[in-house]
């Protein structure tokens, strides 16, 4: 059965656009041929002094925006203190604006898991003090010293939060953001340590420079993207070297052209062709160019993505799709809400690349329409290597919907951080359950492919799977609720049907046997079993004329056969 948070209000956007990042590598080659000494720092070349100046600049934007000083104010400012051109500054503002508003989303969320953290302190504080008065009653010295120091600790704890949570609310109500740290809070605390040297901090506050894309100008005019012969280039503008020359009518100062940085771009051979087209359309694209502790430039070059022709029918059916720690189960389920076997010629397309070790890529078929496809390393692999396992996983679900030419259903579950602080193991499973970045692989795959997504409501759908579906199509739990939410996606209700009340009947007459032949609480007819038989009697007579919504409310009878499949197993 899932645990999770699950809102109603949150979904991906389908619709629209989407963007699109491209990473790839500059190699610069050409330089100017002249130095300012004004802004140069040594034997430095152009190209880490604009990266250095731009840093700065974006830094000292975050700082004057939060004085509440306006944007054209902080542009003129910019020009002058830091010698780069109308644009770039702007750039840097925007940033800098960027991290404030973040900061500010944070600090909300940072608010309503320090309120529940806190409230799970004091209750835990609560009850050592309750185990410490009764260990003075027995006059248990050795039980008393241990308490003791959990009640000591379980104090500090406490403390530690009220005053978090005090000042982020200080901060909320001044309007303000909690101290950034640029360059990195953990390099930082590395440093204060002795760790690591100063400069190492320092050369990561400075290894950026953002530009935007601008439609006017055909792509983006600070960094520009090139192609001559099949190969990429990428030139891009040193602002700080313009010199003024004169003033207009208006007053403003009139630059020289500044020079440019110019070298090759290595991109990926799967991106070649999507970046030819954006040249070619003259879109806009924006370009951050990123310098790596190996002093490599890594391009991250983002634009639009324009959605194609939607390839599948929802009048066909859905694909549906529940997500667990070690992989995925699909349900094939037509128009009529059933489940439709695969097809004779169908395969599922087995990604090439997986070649670690055998077991690498597991799947099950079963031929009534369900599958199961098993990477055991998703539960337990590191960042880059996991991310690139959830891409090939959404490519082989995408490409399966695909050649159905049905939709995909999925829930919206989002894990966050409210159970902290309270079961070790589940907080351990969902800190490594990457559930956010599997649903959102698929739904990029699938909008880049033309195939349709639709999010539903998850109340429940394990365990109207276990007590309907498992048995009569004699599938595992996750196939079953994967069945419920293309279901769900169709827009079928899930009625309490007389087999369901007899199966449950069954149940009953079961543990009264139980009960009389090994007696005792915790076997059989337990009170806590009682108690649920008597609210599922009153709540499954009404439930078939309730609304969808309250059939799916936390608090239905769905909630209860949980309940009493978890008190009987």
């Amino acid at each position: 059965m899932k645990k999770g948070k699950k809102n109603k209000n949150k979904s991906y956007s389908l619709s629209g656009e989407i963007s699109c990042t491209v990473c790839g590598e500059f190699f610069p080659e050409v330089y100017p041929a002249f130095r300012l000494k004004k802004w140069s720092r040594g034997m430095e070349d152009p190209l880490k002094t604009e990266m250095r100046l731009f840093c700065s600049c974006m830094r000292w934007a975050f700082n004057r925006l939060q004085e509440d000083k306006s944007r054209e104010e902080l542009k003129k400012e910019c020009q002058q203190v830091f010698g780069l051109n109308s644009r770039c500054c702007d750039d840097a503002i925007l940033k800098g604006r960027a991290i404030i508003e973040s900061q500010k989303e944070l600090l909300k969320l940072e608010i309503e898991e320090t309120k529940t953290k806190l409230s799970r302190a004091k209750k835990k504080l609560r009850q050592a003090e309750k185990t410490l008065d009764k260990a003075v009653e027995k006059n248990d010295p050795e039980k008393i010293k241990n308490i003791k120091h959990t009640v000591h600790g379980r104090k500090a704890r406490v403390k530690k939060l009220s005053d978090k949570l005090s000042e982020l609310f200080s901060h909320q109500d001044n309007d303000t953001v909690p101290t950034v740290v640029f360059g990195g809070h953990s390099l930082w605390k590395k440093v204060c340590k002795g760790r690591i040297p100063i400069e190492e901090w320092r050369k990561a506050r400075q290894d950026r420079l953002y530009s935007r894309g601008d439609k006017t100008k055909g792509g983006n005019p600070n960094i520009k993207i090139s192609e001559y012969d099949g190969e990429f280039f990428l030139s891009v503008t040193i602002s700080h070297l313009s010199e003024q020359k004169g003033t207009d009518i208006k007053g403003r100062p009139v630059m020289t052209r500044a020079p440019r940085v110019e070298g090759r771009l290595w991109l990926p051979d799967k991106y070649r062709s999507k970046v030819y087209e954006l040249l070619l359309s003259r879109a806009p694209y924006t370009v951050e160019l990123i310098k790596g502790k190996d002093d490599r430039y890594r391009a991250h070059i983002s634009f639009v993505l324009t959605p194609p022709d939607l390839t599948t029918n929802p009048d066909y059916g859905y694909l549906g799709m529940d997500t667990n720690p070690d992989g995925i189960a699909l349900a094939n389920v037509g128009c009529t809400g059933q489940p439709e076997p695969w097809l004779k010629d169908f395969e599922v397309p087995y990604p090439k690349a997986l070649h670690k070790f055998d077991g690498e890529f597991l799947l099950t078929i079963h031929p009534n329409g369900f599958l199961y496809i098993k990477i055991p390393e998703l539960a337990y692999s590191r960042g880059y290597r996991r991310t690139y396992l959830i891409g090939v996983l959404a490519k082989v679900i995408v490409d399966i919907a695909k050649a159905l030419g049905k939709p995909i259903a999925l829930e919206k579950l989002d894990f966050g951080k409210d159970h902290l602080d309270t079961n070790k193991k589940f907080n351990r499973m969902a800190a490594n359950f990457p559930f956010r970045k599997i649903v959102e692989a698929v739904i990029r795959r699938a909008f880049k492919e033309g195939v349709g997504v639709k999010q539903v409501w998850p109340a429940h759908t394990s365990t109207i799977g276990y007590w309907k579906y498992k048995k009569k199509y004699g599938i595992i739990i996750h196939h079953a609720a994967a069945l419920v939410i293309a279901r769900r996606a169709i827009g079928f209700k899930e009625r309490f049907t007389n087999e369901l009340k007899q199966k449950i009947q069954v149940l009953k007459e079961k543990l009264n046997q139980k009960a009389n032949s090994l007696p005792g609480e915790g076997r059989g007819m337990t009170r806590k079993v009682k108690q649920l038989f008597k609210k599922l009697d009153g709540k499954i007579l009404k439930f078939n004329g309730l609304t969808r919504f309250k059939q799916e409310s936390f608090y239905s009878v769905w909630h209860d056969l949980k309940q009493l499949a978890l008190s009987s197993r």
